[in-house]
């Protein structure tokens, strides 16, 4: 049976270590190993690039000011200039973020994003709408979870929990089938917003400097750092996979461009329809 049938949730992020291991039980620390963003100041402000739809511009909106919370990170939200969503390619030095109706393909978002060493040097994220135009998930609450998730993949953040069967965590860094916390009974917490924990991760990811930057440089990508994003090419577009848990739901794939440079791609498989 593929994937798109036994599937499950899609939220697609790009990064591990090699010596990586992830629990099914929360995690203390819950970051995507070394990489980060190069920068020379103790926070910074990073480019998220609006190539999404009118039925996603709130929640990209409250989602970049959910996460300027954190004492690093600035987000910057700038008019997008991706003519092709399909493939939404890739901007040196900030995120794409692009949303269209990418097919009946399994995923319901997809976050990558391009290593040189351990730094980061560009981000996209693609919203499924194929889904999210479905009664299923085209909610408020599915929506703020999934583009908060998305787009702190991009920053270097993984998951606090990845076990969809246990209770909200409180964060949109924890997987659920109950993103709002409203099916349970009693109600639990809402896993719409990034919590505490998040914010105290980011400074611990982004507590030493560089000395040099990746976030400065806005130029479209080029033969060096190829455009691996199109679907038609099925999940090998994205290299090995090198992690699956939750019997396939989550799964993460390596593609490595040689040195030093790969790109990770983080896949949380949609859940499948009923028969």
């Amino acid at each position: 049976m593929t994937k798109i049938f036994r599937g499950a949730l899609v939220t697609a992020l790009l990064t591990t270590l090699a010596f990586w291991t992830i629990p099914s039980s929360t995690q203390a620390f819950h970051s995507w190993g070394p990489y980060h963003w190069a920068r020379a100041t103790g926070s910074f402000s990073l480019k998220l690039s609006d190539n999404v739809s009118s039925a996603w511009d709130s929640y990209l909106a409250e989602a970049s000011t959910q996460w300027n919370a954190s004492s690093v990170i600035d987000t910057t939200i700038v008019a997008g200039s991706v003519s092709n969503l399909k493939k939404c390619p890739a901007t040196r030095g900030r995120v794409e973020i692009c949303s269209t109706t990418y097919g009946n393909n399994g995923w319901l978002g997809i976050a990558q994003i391009w290593i040189s060493s351990n730094h980061i040097t560009q981000g996209i994220v693609k919203l499924n709408n194929t889904y999210f135009n479905s009664a299923k998930y085209n909610t408020p609450a599915w929506r703020r979870l999934v583009m908060c998730q998305e787009i702190a993949h991009t920053f270097g953040l993984d998951h606090q929990d990845e076990a969809f069967g246990n209770p909200n965590l409180g964060t949109c860094m924890d997987y659920t089938s109950d993103p709002d916390g409203t099916l349970a009974n009693p109600d639990q917490s809402s896993n719409e917003y990034p919590n505490q924990h998040d914010y105290d991760q980011l400074v611990t990811i982004y507590t030493h400097l560089d000395s040099s930057t990746t976030i400065t440089q806005t130029a479209k990508n080029n033969a060096n750092l190829p455009d691996h994003t199109e679907d038609e090419l099925g999940t090998g577009q994205w290299g090995k996979l090198i992690r699956s848990t939750n019997r396939g739901r989550t799964e993460l794939y390596e593609l490595n461009l040689g040195r030093g440079r790969k790109i990770f791609t983080h896949v949380l498989w949609a859940e499948p329809e009923e028969e």
